[in-house]
């Protein structure tokens, strides 16, 4: 009898379910803004019907709730895709949505520019063929396109997230390199989004092509569910001695922020009420300070990964938390933390007007 040839397909894992927070309960956790005039790029959120739905007069609520956000970078979601068209410039129709909601902000007269920096998609499998979606997105984006996310998070004990799950071993991808290589000749960045039993693929990423700037969203994506639900001390161990490998490439900045994706582990939005700034500065402390004891102030920023991160707070409360996590700093260190990195890594704001 012949062997079967037959492609055995398995089945997804579960879907890690997601809670999204009401506004009464948000409000439950009012309190005073710190440092209002410090100087803030938020260079991670997003608009989405998803996590409740996240709009322009939501984000403006939120930058206009007392802490002086600057300028804000806008980051793929696959939010209002085209629905015609090639399928490989359907991604365009996510950064023309988000230019229109940027304009509206500015002739509204937002103290906030909306939106200054946009992190959009194209698919580096392309190779080289991305150049033709990478034009795409820098004229659809009228001066405010800044670079590519693709994720690669991707664990065989769950499923998250609003995106496709991705193909196992994206980043080591040949002609993903080639694609890479398009946005260094673009002058665009790239952001991964990765858990941190994926990081040594970012790893390998920024060797293979170091002339582009990776941007590693949420702290490289510290799980504190599936196999790690009850031992996130076993997720700390495994995550801490990759970070002096990233570090090393000079190519890398982090991103610190995105405690409230679900894949954390927090489960603050279960509680009553929410969490005090004090309560969720002492819950990331470990990891903030890991990750800046090896990075350092220079190549990193603090983001808000609104709404994703409602789960955590509100939107004041979150960088309320930062603003504690950062206290004993020094005021280079915070300019850069909450200002700096963002603006030169994402070229807006000071960075923007002394290019």
């Amino acid at each position: 009898m012949e062997p079967s040839t037959q492609t055995v397909v398995q089945p997804d894992p579960p879907l890690l379910p997601t809670r999204h927070p009401q506004p009464a309960w948000l409000a439950l956790g009012s309190e005073a803004v710190l440092e209002p005039q410090r100087r803030i790029i938020d260079p991670h959120h997003h608009f989405s019907h998803h996590w409740g739905g996240y709009g322009l007069d939501d984000l403006l609520s939120d930058t206009g709730a007392g802490h002086r956000i600057e300028n804000t970078v806008y980051v793929q979601c696959g939010w209002e895709y085209r629905s015609d068209g090639p399928e490989h410039l359907k991604p365009v129709g996510e950064t023309e949505a988000v230019v229109t909601l940027a304009e509206t902000a500015r002739a509204r007269g937002a103290l906030t520019e909306v939106a200054a920096g946009i992190v959009g998609y194209a698919d580096l499998l392309l190779g080289d063929a991305v150049e033709e979606v990478l034009a795409a997105q820098i004229d659809a984006g009228k001066g405010r396109f800044r670079g590519i996310r693709y994720a690669a998070s991707r664990h065989e004990a769950f499923k998250h997230g609003v995106l496709p799950r991705p193909p196992l071993g994206l980043y080591a991808d040949k002609a993903f390199h080639a694609g890479m290589r398009q946005l260094a000749r673009h002058a665009l960045t790239f952001d991964a989004w990765v858990y941190h039993t994926q990081l040594q693929d970012v790893i390998d990423l920024a060797r293979a092509v170091p002339e582009t700037t990776i941007v590693l969203d949420h702290i490289g994506g510290l799980l504190g569910v599936g196999p790690y639900a009850a031992n996130s001390r076993a997720a700390f161990d495994e995550w801490l001695p990759l970070l002096a490998p990233l570090a090393a490439c000079p190519n890398i900045v982090m991103k610190i922020g995105g405690y409230g994706t679900t894949v954390f582990g927090y489960d603050f939005v279960s509680q009553s009420a929410p969490p005090s700034s004090a309560t969720l500065a002492n819950a990331w402390r470990p990891s903030v300070e890991a990750v800046l004891d090896v990075f350092g102030a220079q190549r990193c920023m603090f983001e808000s990964n609104f709404p994703v991160d409602r789960c955590s707070a509100s939107y004041a409360t979150v960088w309320n938390a930062f603003k504690r996590l950062a206290a004993n700093a020094s005021d280079t260190e915070k300019a850069d933390l909450f200002y700096n990195t963002a603006a030169r890594t994402y070229r807006i704001g000071d960075a923007a007007r002394q290019s």
